[in-house]
C-alpha cells in the first residue's frame, strides 16, 4: 500500500468509476483496476463492487476510504508546511461547497487564487449543507462554506457574505409584474422544494416558522435535488420557488425570470466559513481563506 495507490482508489470511490479516476491521473482503466486489485490483495477482501455502470465502495472500502482520504490530507499538509518553510505557497487544499456558494461564488474565487499561486492545486466537492459539514467534521474536508449554521459542537462558523432569496417565478406568471406579494398568497401557488439538507430549504423553513408557517403549508408540486432544478422546474411552469438571486441573475437579467419580494418575510441568509474548531488550519489553508475574506470584500 502507498499513497498513490490510495489516491487512485479514492478517485475511484469520489466519481464512481474507474475510467474516470484514470482520466484525473493519466492512466489506463487496466492500470487503475491493477492498482485496486492490490490494495484488495493487500487487505484481503474486497473494496470496490462493480455494479452495471458505477463503480461502488464496499462496507470495507467505504471504511478505507474514510482513513485514506485522511492520510492523504495530512500528506497534503505536510508538503504545504515544508512549502510555506521554504518561502513558497505550493500543495493541495480540498475544500467544500454548499450548493449556491460551490457553484456561484467558489469557483471564481479559487480561479483567481490560482492566477495568483500556480502551484496550488485546489479541489471543490459540491454538496448540499449537511454532507459538507459532515465532511468537515469526517476531516475528509479541511474547511466549507455553506448557506447554513450548523448545531455541530464542534464546528466553528465564520459569516463571510449575505445572500439574497426572493420568490423566482417564470417571466410570463400573475404574479410577474409585482414588486411583492403577502405571505398568505404564497400557500395558493405550486411550489417547489429542495431536498432536506439543503441550506436554502432551512433558510425558508426558518423564515416561516417565524410568521406561524411551515413548509407543509405550501402546495407542494415537487421536490428537487439541485438549486439548478429547480430553476429549471420554475422554467417549465412546475411551480414557483425560493431561490437566491446570485443563483438566477442571468435569468433575472435576460428577463425569463423574475424575483418577487414576500411581505413579512426577511429573504436573506448568510454563507458560513465551516471548519473543525479541534483541527490546525494548514498554512495552505489560512492563505486561502484571507484570500478568499479579501476577495469577498471586494464584492459586497
Amino acid at each position: 500500500m502507498d499513497l498513490w495507490q490510495l489516491k487512485i482508489f479514492c478517485n475511484v470511490v469520489e466519481l464512481k468509476s474507474f475510467s474516470k479516476a484514470g482520466k484525473t491521473v493519466h492512466l489506463s482503466q487496466p492500470t487503475v483496476s491493477s492498482h485496486i486489485k492490490d490494495l484488495e490483495d493487500h487487505f484481503g477482501c474486497r473494496l470496490i463492487d462493480r455494479l452495471s455502470k458505477e463503480a461502488v465502495a464496499t462496507k470495507a472500502g467505504e471504511l478505507l476510504y474514510s482513513y485514506a482520504r485522511k492520510i492523504l490530507t495530512f500528506s497534503d499538509e505536510t508538503e504545504a508546511a515544508m512549502a510555506e518553510f521554504n518561502g513558497k505557497i505550493k500543495g493541495r487544499l480540498l475544500i467544500g461547497g454548499s450548493t449556491i456558494p460551490g457553484a456561484y461564488l467558489l469557483p471564481r474565487i479559487i480561479g483567481a487564487f490560482a492566477g495568483q499561486y500556480p502551484e496550488v492545486t485546489i479541489s471543490l466537492i459540491v454538496e448540499d449543507t449537511e454532507k459538507i459539514i459532515e465532511g468537515v467534521l469526517s476531516g475528509n474536508l479541511e474547511m466549507g462554506v455553506v448557506g447554513a449554521e450548523s448545531s455541530a459542537k464542534r464546528i466553528f462558523q465564520e459569516k463571510l457574505i449575505e445572500d439574497e432569496l426572493r420568490l423566482i417565478v417564470p417571466h410570463n406568471h400573475p404574479w410577474s409584474q409585482r414588486k411583492a406579494i403577502p405571505l398568505n398568497l404564497l400557500v395558493s401557488e405550486p411550489f417547489i422544494v429542495r431536498e432536506s439538507g439543503s441550506g436554502t430549504l432551512a433558510s425558508i423553513q426558518l423564515n416561516l416558522a417565524r410568521e406561524g408557517y411551515t413548509i407543509e403549508d405550501l402546495k407542494i408540486a415537487a421536490e428537487l435535488g439541485s438549486t439548478e432544478a429547480v430553476r429549471q422546474g420554475i422554467k417549465n411552469k412546475v411551480g414557483i420557488s425560493i431561490l437566491s438571486t446570485l443563483a438566477v441573475s442571468e435569468d433575472l437579467k435576460f428577463g425569463s425570470l423574475k424575483a418577487i419580494a414576500i411581505k413579512g418575510l426577511k429573504l436573506k441568509r448568510s454563507f458560513y466559513l465551516t471548519r473543525d474548531k479541534y483541527r490546525s488550519l494548514s498554512p495552505l489553508s489560512r492563505v486561502f481563506i484571507q484570500f478568499l475574506k479579501n476577495e469577498l470584500i471586494e464584492l459586497k
